[in-house]
């Protein structure tokens, strides 16, 4: 028969979980921090998974260039297929490309280029005077582009704006009439938030004033995708030249009003500056264009 003596240490073990948890009691309990807790956890990693969509980031405006959206647009299928003798290698360049390698182009068989000048009345092109003269430099026929934006003023505006920042014409022979490079908005709604009769009236501002101040008809940069959607496939523009944008191996189906483009911008990613183009005829040719 089991005998309790004096000293056992049952009383003793009794007292002492009874201070514990009178101790306990007077530690207030701190509450996990923020970064600690499991809802601030999963909020701190909310979006990181494979599955959570991604909105796209708007560019800053005047980051747009010549073909910013065909890729995403209309696709890439393919490259020209062979070398045809009747046309003339030539490539467009922006801000984006820094100083070129003109020579380095020119080795290559590269005969002509265009670069931006302007866009909207905000921007010029911080590499325009390198990328220009040096194309000059090096023997090409060079030209003037401005990526047009008609949401924020007029046709008229900005073909002034383009002129007085580089996308003049000389009769010099090796410059090219200035572009109008319209095509998808990089910056919100793909029309400019324009019917297609406001932005055929836009286009027509332009390229009107643009005559009037130089002489000369400017080209027109497009893709027949966004011709169709935001002009309604217009018809007539026909006396300007068309430089058609499609990353594939043939033109394909022009706009209405052209039979023939001009120039055709079919790639992203050629050597050198990526965007490499087709002047659909012989040097001669280019240089008829620039002659006017």
């Amino acid at each position: 028969m089991p005998v309790h003596r004096p000293g056992s240490p049952r009383p003793r073990r009794a007292f002492l979980a009874g201070a514990l948890i009178a101790v306990c009691a007077l530690v207030p309990i701190t509450p996990a921090s923020a970064a600690e807790s499991p809802d601030a956890t999963a909020s701190a990693t909310a979006g990181t998974t494979t599955n959570t969509p991604v909105t796209p980031t708007t560019p800053a405006r005047g980051t747009a260039r010549m073909g910013m959206g065909v890729a995403a647009h209309d696709g890439q299928d393919g490259l020209p297929t062979g070398t045809r003798a009747a046309q003339t290698e030539g490539v467009d360049v922006a801000s984006y490309q820094g100083n070129v390698s003109w020579t380095t182009l020119w080795n290559s068989g590269v005969r002509w280029s265009y670069n931006k000048a302007s866009e909207g009345t905000y921007y010029t092109n911080p590499y325009f005077s390198q990328q220009y003269t040096g194309a000059y430099g090096v023997g090409m026929i060079r030209g003037a582009y401005h990526f047009a934006t008609p949401d924020t003023t007029s046709g008229a505006t900005q073909a002034n704006y383009f002129v007085d920042h580089g996308g003049g014409w000389s009769a010099d022979g090796r410059t090219l009439p200035g572009t109008l490079d319209i095509e998808w908005n990089p910056y919100g709604d793909t029309c400019y938030g324009k019917s297609t009769s406001g932005m055929v009236s836009w286009i027509r501002d332009f390229l009107n004033q643009y005559k009037a101040r130089t002489g000369r008809n400017a080209v027109i940069y497009t893709s027949t995708t966004w011709w169709s959607q935001c002009t309604g496939n217009y018809a007539g523009f026909s006396a300007n030249p068309l430089w058609i944008a499609r990353y594939a191996s043939t033109a394909g189906t022009l706009p209405a009003g052209w039979s023939t483009y001009t120039m055709w911008q079919y790639t992203s990613s050629g050597p050198t500056v990526g965007d490499h183009d087709k002047f659909n005829g012989a040097p001669d040719r280019v240089q008829a264009l620039a002659k006017g």
